[in-house]
């Protein structure tokens, strides 16, 4: 057998073991990127390598083949290129002030070092270190809004539960007042936005800048979420954290030849749509609201990038579409 395909059969027992249902022949050929046979081929081996491999078949009359006693596959300890995306993780959290993250998952990290003989999580957390150095992510400074200490980890307490929380929350103008919300989520970004229900002001869902927030306490009652609530599709309505559903409706972009390539590689949105053109240029679709934001961003692509649609954001961009711009996002 190939170092390859030994590495291949060593991460498909962690996936057996470690997913409680097991795994399937399409997540198999997903995760491997490799075709039905070879799926086929591999879940032999597996069976034939460790002993504790049960197969059942689930609710959609799929097989599935789950390790019981991972033997070996427990013992292989943190690869550097594992370790170096935990750091990663554990880097980018501190930047976006979100200490309950840095903190669960420096905890992780640690636990991961301390199963691993000395010479080994030694020479893991070097090459880790060397790997983020190389790949640029040793240092990246950027723009971050900071929360107020506690506040994020009170909210974190809240989603589990969940419970409602008494915040302290400042408007723009700076005037704090007492609120009693029910937690649904946060939105990450540049800026944090609590996604919560005013109890006593407002049934629906509002968003809170968590940065905004002076103070949180978890209050002792719990709540009802609200029914078919989904923060991913809840996300998927702005084009980034503010939502303003008076101004939600088709977005519609045209990206000149020159840009055409750039903008290929860009997901402006999940829901988007690409047109090819037939002079070269590209016009993007998608359905969402924040036009504040989107204009932002319009701006770092200058003149190479047109607003068909809506009405109101053409005009907002129009007077800032500038030529001079040396190079584009």
């Amino acid at each position: 057998m190939s170092l390859a395909k030994a590495r291949d059969l060593m991460r498909l027992a962690e996936m057996a073991a470690a997913r409680h249902s097991g795994v399937s022949l399409a997540e198999i050929a997903e995760e491997f990127r490799a075709d039905h046979r070879t799926a086929q081929r591999m879940v032999r081996a597996l069976e034939d390598t460790f002993p504790g491999v049960e197969i059942r078949t689930d609710e959609d009359r799929r097989r599935r083949w789950k390790l019981r006693d991972p033997g070996l596959a427990r013992f292989q300890g943190v690869r550097d290129d594992e370790l170096a995306a935990l750091e990663m993780s554990i880097r980018r959290a501190e930047r976006e002030g979100a200490a309950p993250d840095v903190a669960a998952l420096a905890a992780l990290r640690d636990r991961l070092l301390a199963c691993m003989p000395g010479p080994h999580a030694r020479r893991a957390e070097a090459d880790a270190e060397a790997l983020m150095e190389a790949q640029g992510f040793a240092a990246r400074p950027g723009p971050a809004v900071r929360a107020k200490p506690g506040v994020l980890e009170t909210i974190a307490e809240a989603l589990k539960g969940p419970f409602l929380l008494a915040i302290t929350y400042a408007r723009a103008d700076g005037v704090a007042a007492g609120r009693r919300v029910a937690p649904h989520g946060v939105l990450l970004g540049m800026r944090r936005y609590l996604i919560a229900r005013d109890e006593d002001r407002d049934p629906t869902l509002r968003h809170f800048r968590v940065d905004r927030i002076r103070a949180a306490r978890l209050l002792g009652s719990s709540f009802t979420r609200e029914p078919g609530f989904d923060i991913a599709a809840h996300a998927a309505r702005a084009f980034g954290s503010f939502q303003d559903e008076a101004r939600f409706g088709e977005v519609v972009w045209r990206f000149a030849p020159r840009a055409a390539e750039t903008a290929r590689a860009f997901v402006f949105h999940p829901g988007q749509r690409l047109e090819e053109q037939p002079d070269g240029s590209v016009v993007v679709r998608f359905e969402a609201s924040g036009w504040l934001e989107m204009a932002w961003h319009l701006y770092q692509w200058g003149d190479a990038v047109k607003v068909l649609a809506p009405e109101g954001l053409r005009q907002m961009v129009e007077g800032y579409r500038r030529s001079d711009f040396e190079a584009l996002p």
